[in-house]
C-alpha cells in the first residue's frame, strides 16, 4: 500500500503552488498549503479537501515558519516533503536594478527559502527521512539578459541544493532542485513579477528587448503547469530522486546550449586553464595528464 505522505507547499495560492497542491491532494497525500493572507480563499480553491490544512506563512518570518512546521507535525505526525515554491521574478538589466530591488528578491527567493528549510529539517532529521524540493528555474542553469539578478537568486538555490543533497544523504533525506522553463502561469503578468523602475536606453536591445518579449509570451508559454504538478508528485514518489530535475523542452535546450558553449571555451582556453598549478603538483594529478 502507498504510504500517505505529508507535504508543506509554500506559495500555494496560485501558479505552480496551487497546481501542485491539487495534484498532491488527488494522489491521496496530505498538504499543508501556505499563503501570506486570505487562507479561506485557498481552502475554497482546493475544495476544502479533508487532507488539506491551509497555514498563514510569510517565508521571510522564520518564527512563523517554525510554527507552521511544528503545527504540521502535530496534525499529521511527520513532514515528508517540503516544496519550497514561493518566490517572485525581477525583470531588469543588472545595472538597472537598484540595491533595494535586488535585496528584496534575495530576501524571498534565497533567505526565505533558507528560513523555511531550517524550520523543517529538524523534523526530517528526527525522522531520518524526507525530501526537500527547491524550485529554481531555467534561469538557475543559465543567465539571460534582463533576468541577471533574478537568475543569480536561482543560481544560489542550485548551489544550496547541491550541497544540501550531500549533507542530507547520510541521514536518509533527499534534496532536489527543480528547474522549470517557461510555463503557462501568471508569472509574467505582474502577479509574481516585478520590473526594475530604472530603464537605461543603452540596454534597449538586451534587457529592453526582454521586457517586450516577456509581455508578448505571457500566457503563451509552452509548459503545462498541470503536467509539471504531476511530475513533482512523481518526483516525490521516487525511491532515488535526482538532485536536478529540469522541466520543459525549453529548459533542456538552454542547458545543452550552455554546456556546449562551456565545453567550447574550455577547449579554446585549455592551455591557460591547465597552466596555473604549482610546479610541484604531480603530473598524474593534473587534468591534462
Amino acid at each position: 500500500m502507498k504510504k500517505t505522505k505529508t507535504w508543506i507547499i509554500t506559495g500555494a495560492s496560485r501558479g505552480f503552488g496551487l497546481e501542485i497542491s491539487k495534484a498532491v491532494l488527488a494522489s491521496g497525500d496530505k498538504v499543508t498549503a501556505t499563503v501570506r493572507s486570505r487562507p479561506e480563499e485557498l481552502a475554497a480553491k482546493l475544495d476544502h479537501h479533508s487532507n488539506l490544512h491551509v497555514a498563514i506563512l510569510d517565508i521571510n518570518d522564520e518564527l512563523q515558519a517554525m510554527q507552521v512546521a511544528a503545527e504540521t507535525v502535530e496534525k499529521s505526525g511527520s513532514i515528508d516533503v517540503l516544496a519550497n515554491n514561493a518566490g517572485f521574478g525581477l525583470l531588469g538589466g543588472v545595472e538597472e536594478v537598484s540595491d533595494q530591488e535586488a535585496r528584496r528578491v534575495y530576501e524571498t527567493n534565497v533567505f526565505g527559502l533558507l528560513k523555511v528549510t531550517r524550520a523543517v529539517l529538524p523534523h526530517m532529521r528526527r525522522q531520518r527521512s524526507g525530501h526537500v524540493i527547491n524550485f529554481s528555474s531555467v534561469g538557475g542553469l543559465t543567465g539571460s539578459a534582463g533576468w541577471g539578478i533574478y537568475c543569480s537568486t536561482k543560481f544560489a538555490v542550485e548551489g544550496i541544493t547541491e550541497a544540501l543533497a550531500q549533507e542530507l544523504a547520510p541521514l536518509g533525506i533527499f534534496a532536489t532542485t527543480v528547474e522549470p522553463g517557461y510555463f503557462r502561469t501568471n508569472f509574467l503578468d505582474g502577479a509574481s513579477l516585478v520590473r526594475a523602475e530604472n530603464i537605461i536606453k543603452d540596454y534597449a536591445k538586451t534587457a529592453g528587448a526582454m521586457r517586450e518579449t516577456a509581455a508578448e509570451v505571457s500566457y503563451r508559454q509552452p509548459g503545462d503547469p498541470m503536467k509539471l504538478a504531476a511530475a513533482i508528485v512523481r518526483l516525490a514518489a521516487s525511491p532515488k530522486p535526482p538532485v536536478h530535475l529540469p522541466l520543459g523542452n525549453d529548459t533542456l535546450k538552454h542547458y545543452r546550449e550552455k554546456s556546449e558553449a562551456f565545453e567550447k571555451e574550455v577547449a579554446e582556453w585549455h592551455d591557460v586553464i591547465t597552466s596555473t598549478d604549482h610546479d610541484d603538483v604531480a603530473p598524474n594529478d593534473r587534468e591534462d595528464s
